[in-house]
C-alpha cells in the first residue's frame, strides 16, 4: 500500500486549549481564523510561525518551492475529471465579465456552486466523491454562460446531468470500477484490461520495483492497442511541468544544503524524462535531508483517487520545521526499533532493523494540488515499501494546521463533543487531554505506524488492490491507538499522564461509529478511505467486545451514544485487529482484506445515520474544513529582492480566481 496521506477528524471543542504554544506576538491582535462558510464547508486561514526567523536565502528557497507547487494546480483539476477545467474556465469567465445583478439570489446560488467547485478541485465532492449540482436553475446558468460569450449546451449537461460523471472514484461494489469512475487516469479501457496490461510489464521478482503506472494515463487507441501516456515535459501536462521545473531550478540555486540541491536536480530530471527510476532516486535523496529547516513535497504522490490504487494525484506542500515541537517526534524516531520489536503482530512481519525514520513537527507555508484547500494534518513519505525498508522515511505532523482547526473551533459556540459525548466526565477528559492525545496519536500513526511491518518475500505492494488505502490507514491508526496507551509513552515523556490516552480512545470510537457520518449524505455508503478505516476499527471492536460490553450503546432522551466501558480490553481488541490487518498485508491476503472492508467499513445503519445528521444540523457546524494560503510577497528595493513578507488574506474566492489567472497552464 503506497498511500501515507492522513486526514484525521479533530474534535471541535470550543474550549480546547492549545497544547504546543502556537501563539505569537501577532496573535495579541484579533485574528479571525474562519474566513468563509458555505454548503457543508468552512474555509480557514493559517499563520506561519517562525517565518521571520528564516534567513533571506531560506525565504527565497521557500518562495520558489511554493511557486513550483502552485503551478501544479491545473494538473489535479484535469486528473479529477476530464471536463473539470472546462467547467472552471467558464465559471472564472462569468466572474470576470458578468454585468448583471450580482446581489440577486440566483447569483448567490451560482457563487456557492463556484466556491464548492474551487474547494473540491472539480465537480465532485472532495471527500464523498459524488457529483454536486448548482442550486440555481439550468436556465439561469445558461444565461450566465451566454453573458460571458460561452455557447456550450454540452457543458450544461456536464454540470447538471446526474448521469454524466456521477462519481469521481467508484467503489468496489459498482461493477467495473475503472469505467464507472470519472477520474482522468484511464480512457477506453476496462479494469480487466488495465490489470492484464500491468501484469504483463511488471517483474514480480524485482527487489526494487518501480511504482508502475504512477505517472501515466492508460488509453486504448483506435487500433485496439493499450498504451501509457506519460505525465512529463513533452508529454501530458507539459506546460504545467515546465513552469514547475523553472521554479524548482531556481529553488536549487538557493537550497540550504547540497542534499536538497541534488534532490531537486533529480526531481527536475524526472519531470523531463518521466522515468520512475528517477522518481525513486529523488525519494532516496529527499529522505536523506534531515537537517534542513525548509522542506517540501512536489509530485505525483498519493493514489487515493485511482480506483485501482495505482495512479497518483498531483500534490505540493512547503513547510518549515518547528524545532521545539519536533522534540516529541524525534524521541519516537530514536525509539522506533523498540516499538517495532514490541508490536503485537507475528514476528515474521516485523522489520528486523528499522532504518532511517525521520520525524518532525512542521508549520505549513504553502498548500497545493491535492493538499489545497483541504489538507492532511500528518504525512509520511515516501510510499515505496522497498525505499522505506532500505533508506527510511520522513514523517511530519503539521502543527499550524492542527492548531488552526482548534482556534477556528473556538470561534463557534457549539461543538460535537458536547452533543455526542455521554457524560460530563467524558467531556472533561476530552477537554483536559483530547488535543495532546490526538496529536500524539497522529505522531504515532505517521512516524511509526506507516513505517512498521514488512511484506513477505514475493508479496506485491499492490496485492490489496482497491482496498489497499483503507487497510493501510487502519493499520497505521491501530498502531497509534495501541501504543497511545503503552506505559512506554509516559516513560519517554511523550504522553503527559497515564490516563490521557483514554480521551483519544473515547473520541475515536465516538467518531468512528457516529460523528464522522455527518460527512455522508443520507442513503449513501461510506466510501472515503480514511472514514472506512475508522469505521472498520470502531465497528469491529464494538462487535468483538459486545459480550463483555467493552463498548456500550446507550440511549438517553431518544439520542444514541457509544461509551467505552473497558479501556484495557479495548486496547487488546486494537492489538488483535492490528495483528490481523498486518497479516493480511504481509501475506497479500486480498480475500480477507476485502471481507474486512465490505463487512465493517462500508454500510451505515440508516436510522443511526439519520439521527446523527439531525443532531449535527442543529449545531450549525460545517463538517469539512479547508484553507487559503498566506501570500508570500517579494519585497524589492532598488530592483533587488531584499525580503519576502507574508500577507494574510481573508478572501477565499479572490484567491481562487487569482490562482486561476496566475497559475493556469492547461
Amino acid at each position: 500500500m503506497k498511500t501515507r496521506f492522513s486526514i484525521m477528524i479533530l474534535a471541535s471543542t470550543a474550549a480546547t486549549l492549545l497544547s504546543c504554544g502556537l501563539q505569537t506576538k501577532q496573535e495579541e491582535q484579533p485574528f479571525k481564523y474562519t474566513v468563509d462558510e458555505f454548503a457543508d464547508l468552512k474555509v480557514m486561514r493559517y499563520k506561519i510561525p517562525g517565518w521571520e526567523d528564516l534567513t533571506l536565502r531560506q525565504k527565497e528557497y521557500a518562495y520558489h518551492l511554493s511557486e513550483a507547487a502552485k503551478y501544479g494546480r491545473d494538473i489535479l483539476w484535469d486528473q479529477n475529471c476530464p471536463d473539470n477545467l472546462r467547467v472552471r474556465h467558464a465559471v472564472e469567465k462569468i466572474f470576470e465579465t458578468y454585468k448583471g445583478d450580482r446581489s440577486s439570489e440566483d447569483f448567490a446560488r451560482f457563487t456557492v456552486y463556484a466556491k464548492r467547485l474551487f474547494f473540491s478541485n472539480g465537480i465532485h465532492h472532495h471527500y464523498a466523491e459524488d457529483k454536486f449540482f448548482p442550486e440555481c436553475s439550468r436556465e439561469y446558468f445558461e444565461s450566465l454562460l451566454s453573458s460571458a460569450g460561452i455557447e456550450d449546451p454540452q457543458l450544461l449537461d456536464v454540470i447538471y446531468d446526474p448521469g454524466i460523471y456521477p462519481q469521481r472514484r467508484a467503489t468496489a461494489t459498482d461493477g467495473d470500477i475503472v469505467q464507472a469512475s470519472s477520474v482522468n487516469f484511464y480512457e477506453g479501457v476496462t479494469r480487466e484490461e488495465v490489470e492484464r496490461y500491468y501484469a504483463g510489464i511488471m517483474d514480480p521478482n524485482d527487489p526494487e520495483p518501480i511504482s508502475y503506472g504512477l505517472n501515466t494515463k492508460v488509453v486504448k487507441g483506435a487500433d485496439g492497442v493499450i498504451r501509457e501516456l506519460p505525465w512529463k515535459i513533452g508529454g501530458l501536462y507539459s506546460p504545467a511541468l515546465e513552469k514547475i521545473c523553472e521554479h524548482l531550478s531556481k529553488a536549487a540555486e538557493v537550497a540550504e544544503n547540497d542534499i536538497q540541491k541534488k534532490a531537486l536536480g533529480i526531481l527536475v530530471d524526472y519531470y523531463r524524462t518521466g522515468d520512475l527510476r528517477k522518481w525513486d532516486e529523488f525519494n532516496i535523496e529527499w529522505v536523506k535531508d534531515t537537517i534542513g529547516t525548509v522542506d517540501f513535497i512536489n509530485g505525483f504522490i498519493e493514489d487515493y483517487n485511482d480506483p485501482l490504487g495505482r495512479k497518483a494525484s498531483w500534490e505540493g506542500y512547503v513547510n518549515i520545521k518547528d524545532a521545539e515541537a519536533s522534540r516529541r517526534t524525534e524521541i519516537l524516531s530514536e525509539n522506533a526499533q523498540w516499538f517495532e520489536d514490541h508490536a503485537p503482530i507475528d514476528p515474521r512481519f516485523r522489520k528486523p532493523v528499522v532504518k532511517g525514520i525521520s520525524a518532525k513537527v512542521i508549520n505549513a507555508v504553502c498548500l497545493a494540488g491535492d493538499s489545497y484547500p483541504s489538507t492532511p494534518i500528518g504525512i509520511n513519505l515516501p510510499n515505496a515499501d522497498w525505499i522505506r525498508k532500505e533508506h527510511g522515511s520522513k514523517s511530519v505532523t503539521i502543527s499550524n494546521i492542527t492548531h488552526t482547526y482548534d482556534l477556528s473551533a473556538q470561534e463557534s459556540p457549539n461543538s460535537t463533543l458536547q452533543e455526542f459525548a455521554w457524560s460530563e466526565d467524558e467531556i472533561a477528559l476530552a477537554k483536559k487531554w483530547g488535543p495532546v492525545a490526538d496529536e500524539i496519536h497522529t505522531d504515532l500513526h505517521e512516524c511509526l505506524g506507516h513505517a512498521s511491518g514488512q511484506l513477505l518475500p514475493g508479496v506485491s505492494t499492490t496485492a490489496m488492490g482497491e482496498y489497499a488505502s483503507a487497510l493501510e490507514e487502519a493499520r497505521a491508526d491501530l498502531f497509534g491507538l495501541y501504543y497511545s496507551a503503552d506505559p512506554k509513552m509516559v516513560e519517554l515523556g511523550i504522553m503527559p499522564d497515564p490516563e490521557a490516552y483514554k480521551a483519544e480512545y473515547s473520541n475515536y470510537i465516538r467518531n468512528g461509529l457516529m460523528v464522522q457520518f455527518t460527512r455522508v449524505e443520507p442513503g449513501r455508503p461510506n466510501t472515503e478511505a480514511h472514514m472506512q478505516n475508522r469505521k472498520l476499527i470502531a465497528e469491529w471492536c464494538y462487535e468483538k467486545g459486545a459480550a463483555d460490553h467493552v463498548i456500550e450503546k446507550k440511549i438517553r432522551d431518544g439520542k444514541t451514544y457509544f461509551v467505552v466501558n473497558d479501556y484495557v480490553a479495548l486496547r487488546g481488541l486494537f492489538a488483535d485487529l492490528l495483528a490481523e490487518i498486518q497479516r493480511i498485508k504481509s501475506e497479500g491476503d486480498y480475500k480477507a482484506g476485502k471481507h474486512l472492508i465490505e463487512t465493517y467499513a462500508v454500510h451505515i445503519d440508516p436510522d443511526l445515520h439519520k439521527e446523527v445528521l439531525q443532531r449535527y444540523q442543529a449545531l450549525h457546524l460545517k463538517p469539512y474544513g479547508g484553507f487559503i494560503n498566506p501570500d508570500i510577497v517579494p519585497v524589492t528595493r532598488g530592483g533587488k529582492v531584499v525580503d519576502y513578507k507574508v500577507e494574510y488574506t481573508d478572501d477565499y474566492l479572490g484567491q481562487m480566481l487569482s490562482y486561476g489567472k496566475k497559475y493556469g497552464t492547461l
